[in-house]
Formats: structure tokens, sequence, C-alpha cells
């Protein structure tokens, strides 16, 4: 009997002749190759074919903002050239233009804190007091095996690029496997990851440092999920050694009340001033959360250089606070936007973040704007990017950064007509919207589904078992029905 891994690999070796029917493929292939201007075929998967592309979309979301008239050469995975659609078209005259009629092309979504293998229990923290890590993510980590944690990791990552997220920072699993295997997860779907190992024993570091140094879409980092998990040399010499490999060292600071005074309990201080009293905060730290954070703990964090995970699903939906996003980009505080493995949905996690601000201070101040469209796309872009320590790779349509990008359709009522594109992609834009994802140059997606391997077979394979994880995890779950 094949594993559930060796079922997925079959079936994607088997699509890799071509999608069928079954992926919805087949009238976008049949729809017309590489295309002209006002020809009225659109191109299909296979223009995106070969080692250097010449992309014209009508709207190219650079650095300086939302830009018409633009071209952009891809080569080798990398953005070589960016400029008028007339002077690159010019200047390589041996490549057929692809052009991209009512598009944006926009950097891919950076999720800056991510649980990969934690996909099967989502709904299981639904209605579910705040610090739900020892009661539902605890035991369900430990109930996988390396082959269900393989599917729960590109289970995971298929939702993400559907969502146009093309990098996620995984902070690290309690499975009792070989994190080989959710990298593996993570590359046969073709995200860019950050993958933590989890080091509060002290052990293994710079072994998993090293292990996946240079490698092109896996970038690996240490973490602590909380820091009274380990000591305070522990927390210092994993600080340094991420320093060292330019790294990122992940921990959980100030998510809960619960967490907070725990910390208060077990080393006298609160998380995030515990970390900089030991001599582990710092520019390659990059604490979760960070929802319950006084005033002087914010200096910390603009002083140190530290950066942040602002992940505002998670506090909506199983938090008891809101990070601070607009003080801290006041304050120059470096971060970055994260799932927390709610919902792989970067369109909806911008609305989140910006919505979770005016609820929390932007009403109470009659802030309007909190931060307007452009604050949140950067965020959850390039100021991810860096937070996650890869501000050199990736998060920006740029000259030598990873070709990691979406195409955007803009030809629907949502947007029609348009007035402000950036405020519009913040609140009114969908994930249905993301004609394609382009990660490291080779599409990745095509309208919601992988041209090169079968999604759907993953779907249904980790339904199966997902539920059985489930079954034998013995989640301790309350009652979140009202009135009983």
């Amino acid at each position: 009997m094949a594993t559930p891994a060796q079922a997925v690999t079959r079936d994607r070796e088997d699509s890799d002749k071509g999608p069928g029917r079954e992926s919805g493929q087949e009238s976008d292939r049949e729809s017309g190759r590489e295309s002209g201007k006002g020809s009225g075929k659109k191109p299909g998967p296979e223009a995106f074919d070969g080692e250097a592309l010449l992309l014209v979309p009508d709207r190219v979301l650079l650095p300086k903002g939302v830009v018409k008239g633009h071209a952009v050469l891809v080569k080798k995975g990398v953005f070589r050239d960016i400029g008028p659609a007339a002077k690159l078209t010019a200047a390589h005259p041996h490549l057929k233009p692809v052009r991209l009629e009512h598009h944006l092309l926009m950097p891919g979504f950076v999720d800056a804190h991510h649980h990969l293998t934690q996909s099967f229990g989502k709904a299981q923290a639904f209605g579910q007091p705040s610090e739900i890590f020892k009661s539902v993510w605890e035991p369900l980590e430990h109930a996988l095996d390396e082959d269900s944690a393989y599917l729960a990791a590109k289970l995971a990552a298929l939702e993400s690029l559907r969502g146009g997220f093309t990098t996620v920072a995984d902070a690290g699993t309690r499975a009792p496997v070989d994190v080989e295997v959710v990298a593996k997860g993570a590359e046969d779907a073709g995200v860019r990851c950050v993958l933590s190992k989890v080091v509060s024993d002290g052990k293994g570091g710079r072994e998993h440092l090293e292990r996946w140094n240079g490698h092109p879409l896996i970038h690996p980092s240490l973490a602590v999920p909380v820091p009274e998990d380990a000591t305070a040399g522990v927390l210092r010499r994993t600080a340094r050694m991420c320093e060292e490999a330019g790294a990122v060292f992940q921990t959980h600071v100030n998510e809960h009340l619960a967490a907070v005074e725990r910390s208060l309990k077990s080393v006298g201080r609160r998380p995030l001033a515990y970390l900089h009293h030991v001599g582990a905060l710092g520019p390659h730290t990059l604490g979760a959360h960070a929802t319950l954070l006084a005033p002087h703990e914010l200096k910390l964090l603009a002083d140190t250089g530290a950066a942040v995970s602002y992940n505002p699903v998670a506090s909506a939906w199983k938090g008891n606070a809101v990070a601070q996003a607009t003080m801290m980009a006041a304050l120059g505080v470096r971060f970055g936007t994260g799932t927390d493995g709610t919902r792989g949905d970067g369109f909806r996690m911008i609305d989140a973040a910006e919505s979770a601000q005016r609820l929390t201070s932007g009403i109470d101040t009659g802030d309007s704007v909190c931060g307007a469209g452009r604050l949140w796309l950067d965020h959850a872009t390039a100021g991810s990017a860096d937070a996650v320590g890869l501000g050199r790779t990736t998060g920006k349509i740029a000259v030598g950064k990873a070709a990691d990008f979406l195409l955007v359709d803009l030809d629907v009522p949502e947007l029609t007509p348009s007035w402000d594109l950036e405020w519009e992609l913040v609140r009114l834009a969908n994930r249905d919207q993301i004609t394609a994802v382009v990660v490291a140059g080779r599409l990745r997606l095509w309208h919601g589904w992988p041209p090169h391997w079968d999604g759907k077979a993953l779907v249904r394979r980790a339904g199966e078992v997902g539920r059985e994880v489930v079954r034998r995890a013995d989640i301790d779950r309350v009652d979140p029905t009202p009135g009983r």
C-alpha cells in the first residue's frame, strides 16, 4: 500500500502530463498561447515557460506605487529589468512579449508567521479560549507521523499559494519528525519557506542552519516557542547563531494575558523584556503576535531593531488583544503581517490588518486613515520579507529580487471604476482574482490550482488523513456553543 506522500507524489507525476478538466484549466489552455494586445486571445500557463520572460501587464505595483505602461524582464527566476514597456520590448527583440491585459503584476504576499503542520486542525480552534497550544496544537502535532506531517505542510502551502502568498515563515513544529518532511511539503508545493527548527533544548541549531544554507526555496531559521521554554543561555546563544548566519530567531511574545503572567511568574519579567534582559532581542529576532506591549516594550523594539509579526486574524479568532501596528509604524518598529495558520488568504489578511487597527485605535482617535492602503500592502510584502530575514531576496518588484509575484485580474466588478488601487486591493480585492502565482520565476498556480501537479488529489488525500490525525490526537476542546 502506498504511503500518503507516495500517493501524492504519484498523482503529481501523472499530472505532469498535463492537467485535465478536473483542475479547471483545459479551457484556459485552449484560449490561446501568447497574445498581442487587442488580439482577443489570452495567454495560458504555457506563456510562463522558459528561462526568460518579458511580461507586459496593464499595471505594476512598484515600491514607489502603481505604474502603467511598464514591463518586467524575468530571467532565471530573478527580475532583471523593469521599465517602460516600449523601452524593454525594443531592448529585447528576441523575446515575444506576454501581454497581460487588465492585470496587475504585484509582489507576492509574505506570511510572517505560520504553523504549516497545524493545517488539519484549524477549525478545532474555533470558539476556544485564547491560549490553546496545550489543548489543541500540541496533541495535534504529536499525533503526526512523517507522511501526515508532509501532507499537512503541503496542504498548508497550497492554501497559502491560493491566497497569494509566495513566502511563508514556519515557526517550528512539535511533531516528532525531522523538519525535512515539512521542507519537502513546502518545496513540492512550490512556496518559498523560512523553515524553523525548535531548539528549546539548545541542540541541533547550527546543523539546521548549515543544512539548508543556500537552498533556493528553503531558508533556515531557529525557534523557541515562548522565551521561558529555554534557559537564558540557550536564548542568547540561539539568537547569536541566527545573527551570525543571517537567519531569524523566532519566538512568540506577549501574545495573551495568560502568556504574559506565566512569564512573570516563571522568569520575573514579561516575555519581550525577558528576551532583552538575556541578550536575545536584536535585529535577527522575530517576535510573533506582540499584542500586549507596554510603552517601554515598544521602545525596546524600536531601539533594538527587532521585528514583529502582526497577526490580525489570530487576534480576531483566538486572541485577547490586537498588536499596535500603526503605533509601531509611527515609531519605526519593523513589522510584517502573518496569518498564524488561521486562513491562507493574503487579501483578507490585509483587510483584517487595517480593520483591526480601525476598531482598536482609529475609531477612538478619529483616525479615518489608519495607515491607508499603502501601509498594509507594504507590510504584507516588503515589510514582511524584511521581518523574516528575506528583505534582500523578495518582497518587491525590483531588479535583482526573486521573481515572486502575482497577476491580479482587475477587470472585475469589485474594482470598477477604480480610483485608488492600493486602497481597493486592501478592502475590495479577492483571492479569486489571482490569475497566476509565480515563485522564483516559475508558475506555481494558475487560476487557483497548480498546473504541474494534481492539487485536488492532495486535497482529497489530506482530507482522509487529516480526519484520522484529529481522531487520534485526543484534542481537549471546550463546548463553544452558547447557552449549553
